[in-house]
């Protein structure tokens, strides 16, 4: 049976993360369900944007003294917690991209080169396979894709250095079992780096715990860290003195301040470093990984497996008479998303659907994604966005002109 709005209002009223909503400061009228590709902003991250303004404005250059400078290691070890690392193993530095790039340098560097092969996943998002072909070509290695849906062991031969896998897919929202897949990935004598952009501050995610030692991740989608927020590595700590890392800037220096004509790595994670950063992309983040010190992450997980089902079971119905694929893997194996395919009208659909304050997002080919963030999705507000959907395929609403056009990004 189909749920109802008072279903819906009955699960709200037993949520143990209802009260984070309020601190979330989102548009009047719009149920929003694209925080996999980017958060929501934390009402205190204004507060933190302005006290750093102000710390600009009087302080001027003593501000990094204020706090500015040490922020990629202080926020750091806020993010450890989230995602089962150890204070000193995580920092918040430039972006996925750069950061994978120094986890192969690191990694290849003191494996001695004796393996030339890196192993990244097909089907995956694109950046990361990006990255190891620009690296494979730069540094003398070969750069190979797992197939997508394609087993791993076949493909961990003895010429395989480094395997850069996510642990939830972006597309299908299919969750790796991260413990048994790093065990095997190290038996074979490879290493592995996971990319967390799509499970950090969606699941409880345990790096210590599965044996990871090395991991990149974002902060602007589930950790609402807000539009080009810094990215994160994580080096288990007996790691991090193994090798260099191949983008050896001054704040990564031991003395960055002496001037010294040669590089010598800063102990722990500060080698990792790279240039400059930007203190006012540092602010809201800090807001939003202070707010995240309180949830639940038991609770987080539950509650988002709960709004997927309730949106899936509110349209399950529709899917067949339009043409609708549910390529959302069952519970136990999924992120915090549900994928929908109608590969002729998908884009349209999820047009309309903005159109009426509903914002997912679409990916091709035909990919319909809605992300559920628990700390500002109500289980009535995912009801009411499943209810606009119905609307807009019964009336067959995106078949308008008005929904074909194509926007720069989707």
């Amino acid at each position: 049976m189909r749920p109802t709005l008072t279903d819906a209002s009955d699960l709200d009223s037993q949520d143990p993360l209802a009260d984070f909503k309020a601190h979330f400061a989102l548009p009047e009228g719009v149920l929003y369900l694209d925080g996999n590709s980017l958060g929501a902003q934390p009402r205190a991250a204004r507060d933190a944007l302005d006290t750093t303004r102000d710390q600009w404005r009087d302080a001027l250059v003593g501000g990094w003294n204020q706090g500015w400078f040490d922020a990629p290691e202080r926020l750091g070890d806020l993010l450890a917690p989230l995602i089962g690392a150890h204070a000193g193993e995580v920092l918040v530095s430039d972006s996925i991209t750069l950061n994978l790039y120094k986890l192969l340098g690191h990694i290849t560097e003191q494996q001695g080169g004796v393996r030339p092969v890196i192993l990244s996943e097909g089907g995956n998002f694109p950046a990361d396979g990006y990255i190891a072909e620009g690296f494979c070509h730069s540094a003398g290695f070969t750069h190979r894709f797992l197939p997508e849906g394609a087993p791993l062991e076949p493909h961990l031969d003895d010429q395989v250095a480094v395997v850069v896998l996510s642990q939830v897919n972006y597309r299908t929202g299919q969750l790796r079992d991260m413990a048994e897949t790093t065990h095997r990935v190290h038996a074979s004598g490879a290493e592995v780096i996971w990319d967390l952009a799509h499970s950090a501050g969606a699941l409880a995610v345990d790096l210590a715990g599965s044996d990871v030692r090395y991991a990149v991740g974002c902060t602007y989608k589930y950790l609402n860290g807000g539009p080009g927020a810094p990215g994160f590595l994580y080096v288990r700590g007996d790691c991090q003195r193994a090798a260099w890392q191949p983008l050896s800037g001054w704040h990564g220096h031991a003395q960055p301040f002496a001037f010294e004509t040669d590089y010598a790595p800063a102990a722990g994670m500060t080698r990792f470093r790279t240039g400059t950063h930007s203190a006012l992309a540092y602010a809201p983040l800090e807001a939003s990984l202070r707010l995240w010190q309180r949830v639940d992450m038991s609770a987080l997980r539950a509650k988002s497996l709960a709004l997927g089902d309730l949106f899936r079971a509110c349209l399950e119905d529709l899917f067949a008479p339009h043409g609708i694929e549910d390529i959302t893997p069952p519970p136990g194996q999924r992120g915090s998303q549900v994928g929908l395919v109608q590969r002729k009208h998908g884009y349209a659909i999820v047009q309309a659907l903005i159109a009426r304050g509903v914002i997912g997002d679409y990916r091709e080919p035909g990919l319909m994604r809605f992300g559920f963030t628990p700390l500002y999705l109500s289980h009535v507000d995912v009801w009411h966005a499943a209810e606009q959907l119905r609307e807009v395929l019964e009336s067959a609403e995106y078949r308008n002109p008005r929904f074909q056009t194509r926007t720069e990004v989707t």
